[in-house]
């Protein structure tokens, strides 16, 4: 049986948020109106929620810009996605900003709901193979072992170290002799483990 004429245009609205989302760029429904000349926007979002149905993508209801790729990447999808929400500090802890960039390809099957992506900044965790402009998949979640590698915020501000627990007390250690590790009488709080890191060379 061939595909319907609104099969194929929501084929093409889904290539395009897609596309979109992919750079860093939600839409909005307006603007689907636009690419597509749908009359009203109610069309448009007519089909954003059947591509949210399909699980082809997810809404984060209440924002203009709420469309997301699903984790799991979509229903027999081999591939999913993780959201880059910005950037953190490998050296002396920044500002914590957690702003959608884009997403990163992972399989599907070891995707799982909590994984972020941030790029790292800084020298601090180079004696882990963690370098300026790597990337490190996290998963969400507010204890880890001693030994981990994980994403905290330090004051406020966001950094990635090795957790060491001593009888009880928090440290952050760097992985790099020219930083000082961060001891728990700053006010320290883990936001997740960190699960991978990738590096695009060339």
């Amino acid at each position: 049986m061939s595909r319907t004429r609104a099969g194929q245009t929501r084929d093409r609205v889904f290539r395009f948020v897609r596309d979109r989302l992919l750079a860093g760029d939600p839409p909005t429904v307006r603007e689907v109106q636009r690419m597509f000349g749908f009359r009203t926007p109610h069309t448009a979002r007519y089909h954003l929620e059947k591509l949210v149905a399909e699980r082809r993508l997810s809404a984060d209801r209440g924002r203009a810009r709420g469309y997301r790729l699903p984790i799991g990447g979509g229903p027999a999808s081999p591939v999913g996605w993780v959201p880059l929400l910005g950037r953190v500090q490998a050296g002396r802890p920044t500002e914590a900003a957690e702003d959608l960039e884009g997403y990163v390809p992972a399989p599907a099957g070891r995707l799982e709901e909590g994984l972020f992506a941030l790029r790292v900044r800084g020298r601090s965790m180079v004696g882990a193979g963690i370098l300026p402009g790597d990337l490190v998949i996290v998963r969400r979640q507010p204890t880890a072992d001693s030994g981990a590698l994980v994403v905290a915020l330090v004051d406020g501000e966001a950094t990635v170290k090795r957790l060491r627990l001593r009888d009880e007390r928090v440290e952050l250690h760097p992985e790099n002799p020219e930083f000082a590790p961060i001891r728990s009488d700053r006010e320290v709080t883990l936001l997740g483990k960190v699960l991978e890191v990738r590096r695009t060379v060339g």
